[in-house]
């Protein structure tokens, strides 16, 4: 097999109950913009939603699609600086939203579900 290096995740495919309500909270709650708004038309195709280089591509469900905790996602991560986890940390607490901190040791992350029951892993590797 060849060898090879990524540049990183480009995206996650969720499959989601209410558009507009998903759109709204990925905007909201970790700060992603709309990306290819008008490329894709057509029904099944997905909304864009990116921070940064993270992106996640939501899709309304086809049938026979699972959502949330009930579907086979465990969960997706996004790698943040202190700065920033710290940032999102409190963002959440103002917000109300329940995150759960755990200490992994080599790393710091934060865990909190979308609305329809996706698990989102906000870390960091900086531990000072």
């Amino acid at each position: 097999m060849t060898s090879f290096r990524t540049d990183g995740l480009d995206h996650v495919a969720l499959v989601v109950s209410d558009m507009e309500r998903s759109i709204a909270w990925y905007e909201g709650v970790l700060a992603m913009e709309r990306r290819f708004a008008d490329v894709w038309k057509g029904q099944g195709d997905p909304v864009v939603l990116c921070n940064g280089e993270a992106c996640v591509a939501l899709f309304e469900p086809a049938e026979g699609d699972a959502l949330g905790a009930d579907g086979v996602n465990r969960h997706f991560a996004i790698r943040l600086d202190r700065a920033s986890f710290d940032a999102v940390r409190a963002g959440l607490a103002e917000r109300g939203i329940d995150a759960e901190v755990w200490d992994h040791t080599i790393c710091h992350s934060l865990y909190v579900r979308d609305p329809d029951g996706h698990q989102i892993e906000l870390t960091t590797y900086d531990l000072r």
